[in-house]
């Protein structure tokens, strides 16, 4: 049997509890995941790659020990398909927030299975807990100078406390 290998998107600017709930669902479902931090040029990030690629070694990868699921952190540029297809994904992973989410990633699902048929979408609804965070809306919260404790792991508040 081959190995199932999942890609997960996102600019993970900054990782948040919702993205970690994902992380901690998809390694019910692969053997290895694929984390991606996507770089988009027109975007001005509140962390640097190199900060958010640690964050994510840090904390996806306490959760990837503890399911005993390979975890690997990497960045891309360009089509995310195309970076799926790069590391070797026959899977991307999508967390579902809402309705938005699901109206905006339906249009990506077919986008991208004509681009790359061969890989699926799954999509993994987010969790009660933390279905109302995003991580736009974390970066507003904290450039306010808003308490955003209840959103993000530890590591990233230590991280902003800097």
């Amino acid at each position: 049997m081959s190995e199932r290998v999942g890609f997960y998107p996102g600019s993970f600017d900054p990782v948040t509890n919702g993205h970690l709930d994902v992380i901690e669902r998809a390694c019910k479902l692969v053997d290895r995941l694929v984390v991606g931090i996507g770089m988009h040029a027109a975007k001005q990030p509140m962390l640097s790659v190199d900060q958010r690629r640690s964050l994510l070694v840090e904390t996806a990868g306490a959760i990837g020990t503890r399911k005993g699921v390979a975890i690997e952190i990497v960045e891309f540029d360009g089509l995310m398909v195309q970076a799926a297809q790069r590391f070797g994904a026959g899977i991307v992973i999508r967390g579902l927030r809402d309705t938005t989410d699901y109206n905006y990633e339906m249009q990506m699902v077919g986008m991208n299975a004509q681009m790359a048929p061969d890989i699926q979408t799954v999509f993994v609804p987010a969790s009660p807990y933390v279905r109302h965070i995003s991580a736009t809306l974390v970066r507003q919260i904290s450039q306010m100078g808003g308490d955003i404790t209840p959103f993000v792991p530890r590591a990233v508040l230590k991280l902003l406390e800097q």
